[in-house]
């Protein structure tokens, strides 16, 4: 057996291996439902009112004796703690997913929702993507 005949599969193993990882790069890269592939560390704020009363966001939504959701909260303070390894996805910044983790279902706290994000009316309400700094308000007659 020659050399030239050894090394031959492993140069065409090499450049599969190569040309994989540049596809996978390149594919995560145009995902536009990718919003990024190194994890991030945000907080928002997030608020509820029913009928004037304000609704105390407990503490340790998201955190087991096993286990740290990535988002969470540690203190009644309403801040919601993203943080995320890895790839994250638009739809695990949505709000629904916080309120999913909490076990809650937006509509339960009452009627005629009403939501603002950082002062703004919005209507997205579950879809809303949770940005780094938000002030999320949700009011329920």
């Amino acid at each position: 057996m020659n050399i030239k005949s050894t090394y031959t599969p492993i140069v065409i193993i090499s450049v599969i291996i190569v040309a994989l990882l540049g596809w996978s790069y390149v594919s995560q890269v145009n995902d536009p439902s990718i919003i990024t592939t190194n994890g991030l560390h945000w907080h928002a704020n997030i608020s509820i009112t029913v009928r004037g009363n304000n609704v105390v966001i407990p503490a340790n939504i998201g955190i087991s004796s096993t286990e740290m959701r990535s988002m969470h909260t540690h203190k009644t303070n309403g801040i919601i703690h993203m943080e995320f390894r890895g790839t994250v996805h638009k739809k695990d910044m949505m709000l629904k997913q916080f309120f999913k983790i909490w076990g809650k279902d937006m509509n339960s706290f009452g009627t005629n929702m009403q939501m603002t994000v950082n002062g703004k009316k919005n209507t997205q309400y579950g879809q809303y993507e949770v940005q780094d700094g938000d002030v999320i308000k949700l009011s329920y007659d």
